[in-house]
């Protein structure tokens, strides 16, 4: 297994393939809770991305890929390696109905971009191809164009940028947060 740098996660340029998972995806089956506090490599953290709920998933997934699920998705603690373990496996996107409003968040500060879009939920079938155009809000689905509601300008930006932190550092004009000075 390879994991891929959560740069190349965040940037779908080219048709991936759908992971389609249910309502209700908690962040215990996207990252399994036992291993918050023992994990720190990225491609530790990727192994070990949905093994409670798609074994074969860390075994398949390429980078470009993107998860399709239901309602509810990333529910649960706020745990951010349930965010990072899907960045650090090569995911691009998760396409949901709707997110849990933790994982929603988490999801951006990170840098991973996270869609609502119904029809592409409804549509979609594990292995299908996909294709997200973020410039013109457009999802492709086996070549079938399905609109979402554009991201804020703001959002794009933090998701450009790779996080939240990356988009600070960069409005502040700094190239790491080392340089950050602090004063009493």
């Amino acid at each position: 297994m390879n994991a891929m740098a959560p740069q190349e996660a965040r940037q779908p340029s080219a048709p991936g393939r759908v992971w389609k998972y249910g309502d209700g995806v908690n962040t215990d089956v996207l990252f399994p809770g036992k291993y918050t506090y023992t994990l720190r490599a990225a491609a530790d953290i990727a192994a070990h991305a949905l093994e409670d709920l798609d074994p074969v998933f860390t075994a398949k997934a390429v980078a470009g890929d993107v998860i399709v699920a239901g309602r509810n998705f990333g529910n649960g603690s706020s745990r951010e390696q349930a965010v990072t373990c899907l960045m650090y496996r090569g995911v691009a996107a998760v396409v949901a109905r709707s997110f849990a409003r933790i994982y929603f968040r988490n999801g951006i500060n990170q840098g991973l971009l996270l869609i609502t879009c119904a029809a592409v939920v409804d549509a979609a079938q594990t292995g299908d191809a996909i294709e997200i155009d973020l410039a013109h809000s457009v999802i492709r689905l086996n070549g079938e164009a399905h609109a979402f509601p554009p991201l804020s300008p703001n959002t794009r930006s933090i998701i450009a940028a790779g996080g939240l932190v990356a988009h600070v550092r960069h409005k502040l004009g700094l190239s790491t947060t080392a340089e950050v000075k602090f004063t009493d």
